[in-house]
Parts: C-alpha cells; structure tokens; sequence
C-alpha cells in the first residue's frame, strides 16, 4: 500500500519569519496525526528558518527547484548539497510555472531529478498538460512525453520519485477536473511509468494530484485509486486548510496517523 503523501508549493509566498510561523500552526494542527507523509516547500530564503521550525517534528522540509550541477558560475541557482545542508529532503521539479516562465523542459527536468537522487533528496517531479494542448487532444501525448524524457534511465532510483499531475487547464480557467478526469490521467501515468521501468516498480511510485486540491474535494480526490497525495497550491498557505486535506488522506482503518519523513 502506497502511503499517501501531502505536499504545499508556497510558491513566492511567506517571508522567513512568515514561513516559520505558519510552520508552527501547522504542527499545532497536525498534533498527533500520523499516518500521511507531510511535506512543506517554502521560498528558498526561508528554507533555514523552515528548517529550525521542522525540527524534531513528523513534517518534510522541501525546496521548489535546484540546479544539476554541484557548484559553478550560475547565478540565482541552488545546488542539491546546499538544499541538504539546509536539511531540505524533498524538491519540486518540472512545475508548470517553471515550464511556463522560466524556460523548463524536459532535458532539464531529466538532469535535476538525475542531481536530486544523486544527493538523496526525494524529487517531486511535476508533469500536465495546458489548456490548448487538452483541448487539441494531446494529453496524452504530452504527459508521456513529459514522463518518458524528464524520468529516463533512473534505474534503482525509480523508486525514490514522486510524480504530480498538474492539469494546467483546470487552474485558474475556471474549468474544473473531476476525480475522474484525475484518475484517468493518474492511470495513465501509471502505465507509462510501467512501460519506462523495470518489474513491479511503477506500482511504489506515488502520484499526487496538483490541481487545486481543496479540503471539500479532497477526500473524492484522494479515493480514487491511482491518487497517492497532493501537491497543494493556495490552500497551503493556511494551516487549517492544508491540516484538513492532509486528514483526508488517512485512510479510515488507519486512523490519523502522519508519516515521519525518511532520515529524520
């Protein structure tokens, strides 16, 4: 059984001390929920003092992107061993607004997932379809694209990713994804994951869905099959709202019950 993971982009919000505070509100919402494996990405800048506040607490530390290289003359990036330095655990990469703004494609999701395994962190690696490319029947075409070229050749690794689906064209479009609309590109990742990797691997890597997941849909979202967490936008930026889609995710023969992250 896939343990659920539960994942807040910050995006560019939350100053250092903002990020430590919510930080804090969010352990208090959480008090004694086990069961769910929870993660908090904040900016960069406030990744230090995100740390601090984590400590001795079931809740991952993550970072929104860093470089392949290990160090060099690239101004504005973070490498994978200052991410660790830091305590940070898990990173997003491939995220639509990277691919939108900053010039993202797949060779440069490939080599950063290949530099965040390489240095033991967990890459939440992002993938979806536009507006245009859904409405022009690519979906599919696009997202195995993106899943085949950003995750090739990971071998043993395999394992150690994590996949969102992002359907761009379900946020902020006011055109909204149902749950099967979710699973069905859910399982459609799956299988082509199955198709890139070896035996029964593709059935240990989790998928989150990072389409607006609210806490009145996050339980519908998170029953269905393929649905292994979320990648949770805006309604991270509150605790209670972050707190109720990570209580969606436990499952109700297990209890509350949150995951402590690996290593910690």
């Amino acid at each position: 059984m896939r343990t659920k993971i539960i994942a807040g982009n910050w995006k560019m919000n939350k100053t250092a001390s903002e990020a430590a505070a919510l930080i804090e509100e969010i352990r208090a919402e959480l008090e004694g929920v086990i069961g769910v494996e929870v993660v908090v990405c904040p900016p960069a800048v406030a990744l230090k003092d995100a740390a601090a506040a984590v400590k001795g607490s079931a809740i991952g530390l993550g970072a929104q992107n860093v470089h392949w290289d290990e160090s060099g003359a690239f101004t504005g990036e973070i490498s994978a061993a200052m991410l660790k330095d830091l305590g940070v655990k898990y990173v997003i990469i491939g995220h639509s607004e990277r691919r939108q703004y900053f010039g993202e494609t797949n060779e440069t999701v490939h080599k950063r997932t290949k530099a965040a395994l390489a240095a033991g962190l967990t890459p939440l690696v992002c993938v979806g379809e536009t507006l245009e490319e859904r409405d022009s029947g690519q979906m599919e075409s696009v997202v195995t694209k993106q899943i085949r070229e950003g995750l090739a050749d990971l071998g043993d690794d395999f394992t150690r990713i994590v996949v969102a689906y992002e359907p761009v064209w379900a946020i902020g479009t006011g055109r909204t994804a149902t749950p099967a609309q979710a699973q069905e590109a859910h399982a459609l990742i799956r299988r082509t994951l199955a198709e890139i990797s070896s035996g029964d691997m593709a059935n240990t890597v989790r998928i989150q869905y990072g389409g607006s997941m609210k806490p009145d849909n996050a339980v519908e979202l998170l029953s269905q099959p393929d649905i292994d967490g979320g990648l949770i936008g805006g309604a991270a930026l509150q605790a209670a709202s972050f707190a109720a889609i990570v209580k969606a995710g436990v499952s109700l023969d297990a209890g509350f019950r949150v995951q402590r992250p690996a290593g910690s």
